[in-house]
């Protein structure tokens, strides 16, 4: 019996290829879904056991759709795992054209953000647009067929549409990385995915959290929250702010760090954190992905 796994669609995107890379070969049904938004709340729903979704970028910074949503409207649905994906971009046009004949490049914000250096230097006179994700707007261009409409997306989504591919990576930065996130209901495991590699049981965990608190107002209130994993010698390997959207100046907090959740020290920060805030919520605890190892499509 094969999983289902939702995932950012159309065919194509770099979370398919991510996916692809990471689990046994017809031992799942990956399942496109139009949005991140879709992805996270098929698992939370129900709908779906499994969920990949990308949380952030190496040169654009965090999936801010991810985190909202896992923040603001998840209770059922949690990080189980990870995979980091080396992202390398191709501008795709329906046929082979010179650069000088485009005139408009469609893409994903973040795509667009990663190409930038490429775009201003190689592109300057070309507008872009945003596309829902990097295979819809290699679909786009190839169905509409506007002269002078390239994207930026995969070499496997420029097979898939029919598309011919103009320039390979130009990424701005050559170690362009994408950090993608398994979810699972609150129940599962990692090791209940038919992944090509499990981690090994002794894995160093990690944990993430979102927290925020009426006292963010006040000096020294952030810090005090800190200290709390500073002073157990817990190490924060990120940490960021989202406004909350009541109003300006209210924001909340994610953080990711060392060690699993019921660990003793971990479990007295977050207790301790518990004091200084309204609201703690922890996204997950879950193997780490280990450092410098990534998931590869096989060809």
């Amino acid at each position: 019996m094969t999983v289902r796994i939702g995932y950012l669609g159309p065919r194509g995107t770099f979370t398919e290829e991510a996916l692809l890379g990471a689990v046994q070969p017809h031992a799942v049904e990956p399942v496109a879904l139009d949005t991140v938004y879709d992805a996270v709340m098929s698992v939370e729903t129900g709908a779906l056991a499994w969920a990949l979704v990308p949380i952030e970028n190496s040169i654009e910074g965090p999936v801010t759709v991810t985190l909202d949503t896992l923040a603001t409207e998840v209770v059922n649905a949690a990080i189980v795992g990870e995979l980091v994906l080396v992202v390398h971009q191709a501008l795709i046009a329906p046929t082979l054209v010179g650069l000088e004949s485009i005139t408009t490049v469609v893409s994903h914000p973040h795509a667009l953000g990663q190409c930038s250096r490429f775009l201003r230097t190689e592109l300057p006179g070309a507008s872009v647009a945003a596309a829902t994700s990097t295979a819809e707007a290699v679909r786009t261009v190839a169905m509409d067929r506007t002269p002078g409409w390239a994207a930026i997306g995969t070499r496997v989504a420029a097979d898939i549409y029919g598309c011919a591919v103009v320039r390979e990576r130009i990424e701005d930065h050559p170690d362009n990385e994408t950090r993608f996130v398994w979810l699972g209901r609150t129940v599962a495991g990692l090791e209940a995915l038919p992944l090509i590699e499990q981690p090994p049981a002794n894995a160093p965990a990690k944990t993430s959290v979102v927290f925020w608190g009426q006292g963010a107002q006040s000096p020294g209130w952030l810090v005090g929250c800190l200290d709390e994993f500073g002073r157990r010698d817990i190490n924060l390997t990120k940490i960021e702010s989202r406004p909350r959207r009541d109003r300006l100046g209210q924001y909340m907090f994610f953080a990711d760090l060392d060690g699993g959740s019921l660990d003793a020290g971990v479990a007295e920060a977050l207790a301790g954190l518990r004091t200084h805030c309204q609201e703690v919520r922890v996204l997950g605890s879950y193997p780490a992905a280990r450092p410098g190892v990534t998931a590869t499509l096989p060809l």
